[in-house]
């Protein structure tokens, strides 16, 4: 209810979130709300641990600080992420956000590394830990702030595909368990003089660390070139075939060039004995309803393919039933007959598996047994094929 309120307070047009300057207000938004409360959370335990000489408290304040620092490296990141495109970057620099989330991810381990150092010391040489009861409410009431951030930024960052705001979600859950487990620990120390306190520092600073070293993960896979979306893989097929006169399509490739900045091109196959001008209508058309419609930059490229002959039908039904029987292969595609007499090629694609193709030693054998197949199915052929990868 509290989150709705700020985002109707304070976002114009909220709901309008393939706008540039609507997710820019949005980030802003969860930016200042992360420095408010990791600030105050700070401060909170920053005090309980020096009063109580607790260092996994300490730890999970300074762990707190680094966020509020984080939101302000996010709200810095967006607007970087959000300048126009310019000579040196055509598509915008909408990856910076990703960079964003890579330096948070850093600072949540550089944090948990120090912290690691910090807990081992106090283990060594152990003093008491003062529990006192106001502390101990204060610290509990800490948790549920941190539990109402992550739910906020997830919701955010859901709501805009947002990489760097679903990192800090996800970091601040993180600490909702970390900061509990002080919370626990923190109790057990009025009943025991066990220094448990280092080593809860230490559980909770290798907590952190790992924390980090999953964000890293996250947000390095989009910068490093990740499959795209099945989501947006399956629009842009499916619409794609809609179209008058497009029998197939093949060779879909997806650029992400930061959120809201996706390039796509594909090839369609259309019968090769349609007006040239009809069907570039056709094509120009497809781009441009299907580029607004899904907020990204669709090409679009013409194969055009000969099916209206006996041969090259009989041909097609033959190389279908042999491809059949390789579980590799998903699909062939831009195939075609070249040649005469004696001298013909059959010329086609297919796309296979990811795992095949990262073998060379695996496609070579594939490509020659569908080779052999084939000759021995048509001996008047040789085979011209190339290998895609299968989305």
């Amino acid at each position: 209810m509290f989150s709705n309120f700020l985002v109707k307070r304070f976002v114009k047009n909220y709901d309008n979130v393939s706008d540039v300057k609507v997710r820019g207000a949005y980030a802003n938004l969860a930016g200042i709300v992360g420095i408010v409360t990791n600030l105050m959370l700070f401060i909170i335990k920053l005090s309980v641990g020096l009063l109580s000489n607790s260092v996994s408290i300490l730890a999970d304040a300074f762990n707190n600080l680094s966020d509020a620092a984080s939101s302000i490296i996010t709200i810095i990141g967006f607007k970087m992420a959000n300048k126009p495109a310019d000579a040196e970057h055509p598509f915008g620099h909408g990856r910076i956000e990703y960079i964003t989330a890579m330096i948070v991810s850093f600072m949540v381990m550089l944090v948990g590394i120090q912290f690691v150092k910090t807990s081992f010391q106090k283990i060594i040489n152990p003093t008491p830990v003062t529990f006192e009861l106001w502390p101990f409410i204060l610290l509990l009431i800490s948790i549920g702030f941190k539990f109402w951030l992550s739910k906020f930024n997830k919701s955010i960052g859901n709501k805009i595909n947002s990489s760097t705001l679903k990192a800090t979600a996800t970091d601040a859950m993180g600490d909702v368990f970390t900061s509990t487990t002080v919370v626990i620990s923190f109790l057990i120390c009025k009943f025991t003089t066990f220094p448990i306190d280092g080593y809860i520092g230490i559980v909770v600073a290798l907590a952190i660390v790992y924390s980090g070293f999953s964000l890293i993960k996250e947000t390095l896979s989009p910068l490093l070139g990740e499959p795209p979306d099945p989501v947006l893989v399956s629009n842009i097929t499916d619409m794609v075939m809609s179209y008058d006169n497009i029998t197939g399509i093949h060779d879909l490739i997806v650029h992400n060039y930061g959120p809201g900045r996706i390039m796509a091109s594909i090839h369609a196959e259309i019968p090769s004995n349609i007006d040239i001008m009809e069907i570039h209508h056709i094509i120009d058309t497809a781009e441009r309803e299907i580029s607004k419609e899904l907020n990204i930059y669709l090409v679009i490229h013409m194969d055009p393919i000969c099916v209206d002959t006996d041969e090259i039908i009989e041909a097609r039904n033959m190389v279908k039933d042999v491809l059949s029987k390789y579980e590799e292969v998903k699909s062939f595609h831009d195939f075609r007959v070249v040649g005469e007499h004696d001298n013909k090629n059959l010329i086609f694609d297919i796309e296979v598996s990811p795992t095949c193709l990262a073998n060379e030693s695996s496609s070579s054998k594939l490509l020659a047994n569908i080779e052999k197949d084939i000759k021995e199915k048509a001996p008047e052929y040789r085979c011209v094929i190339t290998v895609d990868l299968a989305l």
